[in-house]
């Protein structure tokens, strides 16, 4: 049996028909691991031992009837910037190398709950900044569909570990796309849930406005199962929200008749490839044929969304990472005179040149006598942006939308131009901004043999609309695999 193939809901159901074990579910992970990442490089830490060790723990509990859920017994990969006790956690950035928390994230606590076994932690964006995983300390991950491309990112050791098929799933974090655009660029299905549904305690902060951790997994079944074990309502985050249900599996119905969808006229003009928009109007299309009401209409705001993200993100980054200074955790420069020595040292020695540059924009827009023309404007902007979406839900269930204007670029294209690199979130950032739901799906291939991916936003606390949109579409077409996990047999 093909182990590996299995999406994390189906290996769940073998495991408790007893058909597999939960070692031999660890085992077959670890061992497409050691056929692929070498060229892949999804993780930056692998626990084998501790996974093993886990397996068994969890075994005995399926056993004994205490874990019953259907994620029991599934290994599980977690993105670097969530805390993990005793196990690194680098934010793929120098200045975490030797990094060992003293506690769980929330979302990672729940997933154990749930009997989920770690198998260890992905690569990522250094602090979650960049949409290629080229900024990581420990090198770039690769797109399994092709080596010589980008995964995407930040999330993109997550959606390469799943696309490779290293782990049934894993879990990303989505500041401004960066879980459902290297969804796109993988081939897999990526949800970013409405802001405050998942905890965020234990996720080292980027944007604390805008961040929000999520499921990556092969199927909308998948994600809707994870995203259901992980969402709670906790007091450790002040930005957590009560919600009155997380019953996110009961959207999993095929059904989208009279489901009212926008496509919004700005998104499908200038600057998206060819291959991309045909691909998401087939796609439109089959839903158009199962029901669904089609309508376009303008939403003229969101061209000011990259300037206002980017001003909010780099101010509340050069925030959040000022507590990066080498005395209590992290890396510390060597040689040093006095302590605002070793600060500088350290942290320019810590931090890559992405962050850098972050970090300087934040500190510059909430200066004194610019934090009025850049920041406030860029919150008023935020705010303005709300406004339009809301005022779209009143008249659409779900908006239909490209999740990046191409598909994986090749490797060191992006990077070696910041604002393209920036450019490239243009279709997902104003989600994050208003905080709304959103979910990455496969729709086709472009004539590389690159994935393409189709977003599918909801209104705030209506991820059961997006959910089943995408399980009608998917329900049309199977799940293709890359070859690298093909040849790894």
């Amino acid at each position: 049996m093909d182990i590996t193939s299995l999406t994390a809901v189906e290996l769940g159901k073998k495991i408790k028909a007893k058909e597999i074990s939960v070692v031999d579910a660890v085992k077959a992970s670890i061992a497409q691991i050691e056929k692929v990442e070498k060229d892949v490089h999804s993780f930056v830490t692998i626990d084998k031992e501790g996974a093993l060790k886990r397996a068994e723990e969890v075994q005995k509990q399926i056993d004994a009837g205490i874990l019953t859920g259907p994620l029991a017994g599934v290994p599980v990969a977690i993105k670097d910037n969530m805390c993990t006790r005793d196990m690194l956690t680098t934010c793929s950035s120098r200045i975490l190398e030797n990094f060992r928390p003293t506690f769980t994230s929330e979302a990672v606590l729940n997933l154990e709950k749930a009997g989920a076994v770690i198998i260890g932690k992905t690569n990522m964006d250094e602090f979650a900044m960049g949409s290629t995983t080229e900024t990581s300390y420990y090198g770039a991950t690769k797109n399994p569909w092709n080596l010589n491309h980008v995964p995407g990112g930040s999330s993109g050791g997550s959606c390469a570990a799943v696309a490779a098929e290293e782990c049934p799933y894993a879990l990303g974090s989505d500041t401004g796309g960066s879980i459902r655009q290297p969804s796109s660029f993988c081939g897999v299905v990526g949800i970013k849930p409405t802001y405050g549904t998942v905890s965020r305690y234990g996720l080292v902060a980027y944007g604390s406005s805008l961040d929000q951790i999520g499921p990556i997994a092969k199927d909308v079944t998948d994600c809707a199962t994870i995203l259901e074990a992980i969402a709670s309502y906790d007091l450790k985050d002040s930005t957590s929200i009560a919600r009155e249900t997380y019953g996110f599996t009961s959207a999993l119905k095929s059904d989208v008749k009279g489901m009212r969808i926008g496509i919004p006229r700005s998104y499908f003009g200038d600057g998206l490839d060819a291959e991309v928009r045909e691909s998401i109007l087939n796609a439109v299309k089959v839903l158009e044929g199962k029901g669904a009401i089609v309508e376009e209409f303008d939403l003229n705001l969101v061209k000011y969304a990259i300037p206002a993200y980017y001003v909010i993100a780099s101010a509340e980054a050069s925030s959040n990472l000022a507590r990066f200074d080498g005395v209590k955790y992290g890396y510390r420069t060597e040689e040093y005179e006095g302590l605002h020595n070793m600060y500088k040292k350290t942290r320019s020695e810590g931090f890559g040149p992405e962050v850098k540059r972050r970090i300087m924009l934040g500190s510059f827009v909430l200066s004194s006598g610019y934090y009025d023309a850049y920041y406030l404007k860029a919150l008023r902007t935020k705010a303005l942006i709300k406004q339009e979406f809301d005022r779209a839900f009143e008249k659409y269930d779900v908006i239909i939308a490209p999740a990046a204007p191409t598909t994986a670029p090749e490797i060191g294209k992006s990077l070696s131009d910041p604002i393209k690199m920036y450019l490239g979130d243009i279709y997902t950032i104003s989600v994050n901004l208003a905080g709304l739901p959103g979910i990455t799906i496969p729709v086709g291939k472009d004539t590389k043999g690159l994935p393409v991916g189709m977003q599918i936003i909801g209104n705030c606390f209506e991820e059961n609309k997006i959910i089943r949109a995408a399980y009608t579409f998917e329900q049309t077409k199977t799940y293709e695999r890359p070859e690298i996990a093909k040849e790894a047999r």
